[in-house]
């Protein structure tokens, strides 16, 4: 193995680091937004920031929006509901 390629791997963790990487992966890609589906524990989607959620889907409630994946909002979503109406219930 020569030098370069021992080395490449550190380079790559390094420039990670100092792009601010924070090693969670999104939920979505940027110019999207998750939305969950009504009255379903594990079904999600995401859809585009200047679309409204498709049919049988919601938007999370505002400041309970889970950004990455084992978040503490994705962590929470995934012992509840959400109906339509918008009404929060536990699994």
């Amino acid at each position: 193995m020569n030098t370069l390629s021992r080395l490449l791997p550190v380079l790559a963790l390094t420039a990670a680091v100092a792009a601010g990487c924070s090693g969670q992966e999104k939920i979505c890609r940027d110019g999207e937004y998750p939305v969950k589906a009504v009255d379903s524990t594990t079904g999600r989607t995401c859809v585009a920031d200047d679309e409204q959620p498709p049919s049988g889907y919601v938007r999370y409630p505002e400041g309970k929006v889970p950004e990455h994946i084992g978040d503490e909002w994705d962590t929470y979503w995934s012992t509840r509901t959400i109906d339509a109406n918008g009404l929060v219930s536990e699994a």
